[in-house]
């Protein structure tokens, strides 16, 4: 049964409804799907009734429906003579529009009427110029928890009357309207914007309201999207209405997706993310993914809200995964695979603007509207254009390279975390265990400590008081390393004492520049000697030709250019023969660190270098730098 709380009277049931909202869009075919209606009723001019219904039918598609206003348009004033900026906006001619949206309320009820073959009816009444009336309203995933009427009840108290002349006369019109149909249809639905409902509900009881006249309007025009625009179109993210429209063809389950589209999003991101990347890729595995979107409920409920906005999608995907996935998630929020071609003239949206196809530009006011959105700025790095990527590498002056100071200082940092690692890896090797007598020398041996306890004894460390010394380190980011993607293979010397001979393989830096002189590589693999000594190019010493990949000759120059006994190498997996025999040939000790004993965040961080056309270019190389 229906609540009595929705009804207005005998034979109309009212459903209000939030704008934009795909839990409410949900909540409205669940209704119309479970009770017999025999007429649809919309708060839509019936001037809007063709173009609509016609938009409707090449669903899932979304499109729009635009009314140019019938006012004068203000004389043009030289811009000297303007007062305030508000003059520009004065100047455009204005427009109302409807957007053809699947997750908008009223859209999916006439969908449904119209599936069903239902009476629709447009019962709003015929105006010059729309005044929207909008407000803050709670959030919609409320539903999940509360029926539609204590929905309404609930927010009913704060709602508050528009001050135009216009919305009285709307809302008087369309409660004679109701009146009117109630004579031919026993069983009407009327879904409303929550924010008119209980004004409609009084009026319809009070009979001696006059009912407005039509004001004379222009016929509205049918338009299909650029999909560029369609994120200020869609009250959902394009992304998420994008899942509603599968489950409906595929009949799967909808009622959650306005959250689990979050996780789909995230997941999906990771996906093309991994594949732009390859393996210099962070790895998003589902216990990041799952701080990600821990991450992503704080900041939803510092906001009072139950479900998250793009923009905090966008900062908890950036705080966790850096820059390049936050920017996938971005694009792929605003993915809608739908789309087709209508052949239909095509416009393009924008905030409170529409460009039509003869570029004329028109202010643009929705007649559906949702909650007010706020516009909030985001810094994050875009993928640069091609155009300007093409013109960087022209301008590029082959014979002037430096590295970025601030990355020199975080390799070099990492580093000596190798030499410490290391060291300790060796004095571990040479350790010793003995009884306690007097003194727990290095600490307790908590193992053999163990392994004795049936006589009682406590067993203690005793470590060398020499480590041993280290001056060559040998680090494998990605091994085996496809000599297809390291092209870039060099001997770098240090600027200052402070810094090591650098020798490394890595991808063409010409291939990512990211700004005016200033373009990205990625290690494959690096040497380092400290303190630095000069040596002669690795890939050219006639010495290291025996070495038949990029690992083999970089662990073979270590090896070679070694001082001390042990060499510190860092990789995924422990060296095989191969690298021993290497190391034997030079009469050298590897000593083996796992690359996994180290964060996999800032791994993919120290693999990036940035290269600099010139030391003039480090005066503003950090406006366009940004960590992935």
């Amino acid at each position: 049964m229906i609540d009595p709380f929705l009804k207005i009277g005998p034979h109309v049931t009212a459903l209000p409804v939030v704008n934009g909202s795909g839990d409410f869009a949900w909540e409205v075919r669940r209704l119309m799907t479970q009770h017999d209606f025999d007429c649809l009723a919309v708060p839509l001019p019936s001037s809007f009734q063709a173009p609509v219904e016609s938009a409707i039918l090449q669903f899932p598609t979304p499109s729009i429906v635009v009314q140019r206003d019938r006012q004068t348009v203000q004389q043009w004033t030289p811009a000297a003579e303007r007062s305030n900026e508000k003059d520009d906006e004065e100047l455009l001619e204005g427009a109302s529009y409807v957007p053809i949206d699947p997750c908008q309320g009223m859209i999916a009820a006439l969908r449904t009427a119209m599936g069903e073959r239902m009476p629709r009816r447009f019962i709003d009444l015929e105006t010059s110029r729309y005044e929207p009336h909008t407000a803050v309203m709670p959030d919609a995933y409320a539903l999940k928890k509360l029926p539609i009427q204590k929905f309404a009840a609930a927010v009913a108290p704060h709602l508050v009357p528009g001050d135009s002349q216009q919305w009285r006369d709307r809302i008087a019109y369309q409660a004679a309207q109701l009146r009117e149909l109630s004579i031919d249809y026993k069983r009407i639905l009327f879904v409303v914007s929550i924010l008119d409902w209980p004004y409609v509900r009084k009026a319809f009881n009070d009979r001696e309201l006059q009912q407005p006249e039509h004001e004379s309007v222009e016929d509205p025009q049918w338009y299909q999207l650029d999909p560029e625009t369609l994120f200020f179109l869609l009250g959902e993210l394009p992304f998420v209405t994008d899942l509603y429209e599968k489950a409906r063809r595929e009949l799967g389950e909808d009622e959650y997706l306005a959250i689990d589209g979050i996780k789909e999003l995230l997941i999906s991101s990771r996906t093309v993310y991994q594949q732009e990347f390859k393996s210099r890729a962070r790895k998003i595995t589902p216990n990041l993914l799952a701080k990600c979107l821990q991450y992503l409920r704080n900041l939803t409920l510092i906001e009072h809200r139950f479900s998250p906005q793009l923009i905090d999608i966008v900062i908890s995907a950036q705080q966790v995964a850096g820059d390049g996935y936050a920017r996938h998630v971005l694009e792929q929020a605003k993915n809608y695979s739908g789309w087709q071609e209508l052949g239909q003239p095509e416009c393009r949206l924008g905030i409170d603007r529409v460009g039509l196809p003869d570029g004329e530009v028109l202010s643009l006011v929705n007649r559906l509207p949702g909650p007010p959105v706020t516009w909030r700025q985001l810094e994050i790095q875009p993928k640069p254009p091609e155009k300007s990527k093409k013109d960087w590498n022209q301008r590029w002056n082959p014979f002037s390279q430096c590295s970025w100071p601030p990355e020199d200082d975080l390799i070099e940092s990492f580093r000596r975390a190798v030499f410490n690692r290391a060291k300790e890896a060796m004095g571990a090797d040479l350790a010793k265990t003995e009884k306690f007598t007097t003194s727990v020398k290095d600490g307790i041996d908590i193992r053999e400590t163990v392994r004795h306890w049936y006589d009682g004894e406590i067993y203690v460390k005793v470590l060398p008081p020499n480590k041993g010394r280290l001056d060559v380190a040998v680090m494998m980011f990605d091994s085996p390393a496809d000599p297809r993607e390291y092209p870039w293979r060099t001997t770098w010397f240090a600027e200052h004492a402070e810094e090591s001979t650098l020798a490394f393989f890595a991808s063409d830096f010409r291939e990512q520049p990211v700004g005016p002189g200033i373009c990205l590589a990625h290690y494959g693999g690096a040497m380092f000697i400290y303190p630095p000594v000069p040596i002669p190019d690795i890939w050219q010493d006639p010495r290291l030709d025996f070495a038949t990949t990029l690992e083999e000759r970089l662990l073979a120059a270590a090896c070679l250019h070694a001082e001390c006994k042990h060499v510190a190498l860092l990789s995924s997996a422990p060296p095989g023969q191969a690298w021993k025999q290497i190391a034997k040939r030079f009469k050298k000790v590897l000593v083996h660190l796992p690359l996994s004993s180290f964060a996999d965040s800032s791994v993919q961080q120290l693999r990036m270098v940035h290269v600099l056309n010139g030391k003039e270019v480090r005066s503003y190389a950090a406006e366009f730098i940004r960590r992935a």
